[in-house]
């Protein structure tokens, strides 16, 4: 079931010759083949390893554009998206903008009254206030009715977007997306929209020196707390720049005299001078998501701009409430689905349930529980404010989540995701027929459960678990997507005890026997399916072979390191 990655042939040890083995070992299979890529990976430079942003197509022209209008004061607008990428941007942007002394406003659609991207109505309502230039992030590259209407009214529009495009480009008067030009020489094309806006500053800077007037020479570096934020937030492979970003942008964030992110550690409970990738991920990038998702995008936006203390912690503990809010409707929506399931008895190759109450945006979530619970595709959707019917689906691991909605792609009015996960919108007289349409694009597709076994990076026993070992690993950190946790293999080890805990019991916590009586924990939160049936079949002891991370646990005396638990096997 478990295997471990293959040997480093001899070759590529001698070129990783000055690191350690379960460094070098980590390198390798992360790509990385001579020392400089090496060097570059493990010691990331602002000054060495990020690109020029005026080789970026388009830039130069927006760059410019922006400077214009900052110098003779135009009133611009900055239309960003409402998630933990687009509401960074406006932060980022809207403190740019300030320190210039540019007129502007910020303008962030609601997410169920307007939904993603520009909106012809929102073009209107910032010509009426008198906007000639619009600067996008995070959206806009297939928004080419909005920019003609833009057009219409005679307001330029920069779009600086990281999402593919359609059939046709905007008409826009520049477009910045790596990933929409086919002229593109920019060398790196991961940058997600917080990036993207963050070079457009740096490019903006570059092209007018006049504005080093007001905005001293090495100022930008502090928006990359919002610009490595997002990238972390947003999931973009932490790769090339996007490693740089993350890296420079977690420094900042210790340091940064931000009040709105100091008051949202301290609300968290986040030491925000040791702050993580893993404290982005998991608690401030939720609570972000929250303000829209609950309430108003703006919050968020407020929170992090503001230069009042009292206003700074009031919209911190706002953001928590609606995290909080948020987790109790997605629970309220999950106990629905249960007992809807639990009712019907019968259980399909797809799961199917909707209902007009449920908030969209909240779906995602509640669909990955219960498509990791029970194994198969779910689709759940819910009804916006302007009345359309959107969704979410999980695949559940068995098959390809866009490839089944392909399979029936007339029923949708739009879809998109990979074969994970997925977002609908569908058709009102689809609704009938959506189960059964989906059950029978299921018997059309092979499934794609990759039977092959799962690898790990490193095999070692649980008296090596310490420390210094986890000292080793976070050279390579910060990690997310293109660049994974480590994950280790322990074989046969022996459990002392199993526990449940949390509210609901819905967490798993195994104890395992290291050397001289010490102790191990393994945790795996919101265990479900195989993985929490193995684990309840330890609660009597036994030995099992382990996949897991380690991490340290921050709330325990001494903060030990401990293992996340990834698979169990019994032995």
């Amino acid at each position: 079931m478990f295997s471990l990655h293959d040997p480093l042939d001899e070759a590529l040890r001698a070129e990783l010759m000055e690191y350690d083995d379960l460094t070098a070992s980590l390198l390798a299979r992360r790509g990385i083949t001579s020392k400089g890529e090496a060097e570059r990976f493990l010691k990331p430079s602002y000054d060495e390893h990020l690109h020029d942003p005026l080789v970026m197509t388009d830039m130069r022209k927006a760059a410019e554009r922006l400077a214009r209008a900052i110098e003779t004061h135009e009133h611009i607008g900055v239309w960003t998206d409402y998630d933990c990428d687009g509401g960074p941007a406006a932060v980022l942007l809207h403190d740019f903008l300030e320190k210039a002394g540019a007129t502007f406003e910020n303008y962030i659609p609601h997410r169920h009254l307007e939904g993603y991207g520009m909106n012809v109505h929102g073009i209107e309502k910032l010509a009426k206030s008198g906007v000639t230039l619009i600067v996008t992030a995070d959206v806009g590259i297939t928004d080419v009715a909005p920019v003609a209407r833009a057009n219409e009214l005679g307001i330029d529009v920069i779009i600086t977007d990281h999402h593919l495009p359609g059939d046709t480009l905007p008409a826009a008067y520049a477009v910045v997306d790596p990933k929409a030009r086919t002229d593109e020489l920019y060398p790196f094309k991961e940058l997600c929209g917080s990036g993207l806006a963050w070079k457009l500053v740096c490019a903006t800077l570059a092209v007018a020196p006049k504005l080093r007037e007001q905005v001293p020479l090495g100022w930008e570096k502090w928006l990359l707390d919002m610009a490595g934020l997002a990238t972390i937030a947003d999931m973009v492979p932490l790769i090339g720049e996007n490693r740089v970003l993350a890296s420079y942008g977690l420094l900042v964030m210790r340091k940064s005299p931000r009040l709105g992110l100091a008051k949202l550690c301290s609300v968290t409970r986040i030491t925000q001078r040791f702050i993580t990738e893993e404290d982005v991920g998991f608690m401030i990038a939720p609570r972000v998501n929250a303000a829209s998702r609950m309430g108003d995008a703006y919050d968020a936006l407020r929170l992090f701009t503001t230069h009042d203390e009292a206003e700074a912690e009031r919209l911190a503990r706002l953001l928590e409430t609606a995290n909080r809010q948020r987790k109790a409707a997605a629970g309220a929506i999950t106990r629905a689905v249960h007992t809807r399931i639990k009712e019907r008895g019968e259980m399909r190759g797809v799961i199917v349930l909707g209902d007009p109450d449920w908030r969209p945006a909240l779906l995602g979530l509640v669909a990955n529980t219960i498509a990791d619970e029970y194994e198969r595709p779910v689709f759940l959707w819910g009804r916006e404010g302007d009345a359309s019917v959107k969704g979410s689906v999980r695949s559940g691991g068995g098959v390809n989540a866009f490839e089944l909605m392909s399979e029936a792609d007339d029923l949708f009015v739009e879809f998109g995701g990979h074969a994970a996960a997925g977002g609908f919108s569908l058709r009102e007289d689809a609704l009938f027929s959506f189960e059964d349409r989906l059950i029978e694009a299921l018997g059309r597709l092979v499934p794609a459960i990759d039977s092959a076994p799962l690898h790990a990076d490193v095999d070692l026993p649980l008296s090596a678990i310490g420390p210094h070992l986890l000292g080793a690993m976070q050279k390579l950190a910060p990690f997310g997507m293109g660049n994974s946790k480590p994950v280790f293999l322990v074989r046969a080890a022996e459990v002392a005890g199993t526990a449940r805990f949390g509210k609901s019991s819905e967490h798993v916590k195994i104890v395992f026997r290291a050397e001289e009586g010490r102790t191990v924990d393994g945790v795996a939160f919101f265990a479900k399916g195989e993985l929490a049936r193995r684990a309840d079949n330890l609660a009597g002891g036994g030995q099992a072979n382990i996949l897991a991370h380690l991490e340290r646990d921050t709330f325990a005396k001494g903060q030990p390191v401990r293992l996340r638990l990834l698979n169990v096997s019994l032995l």
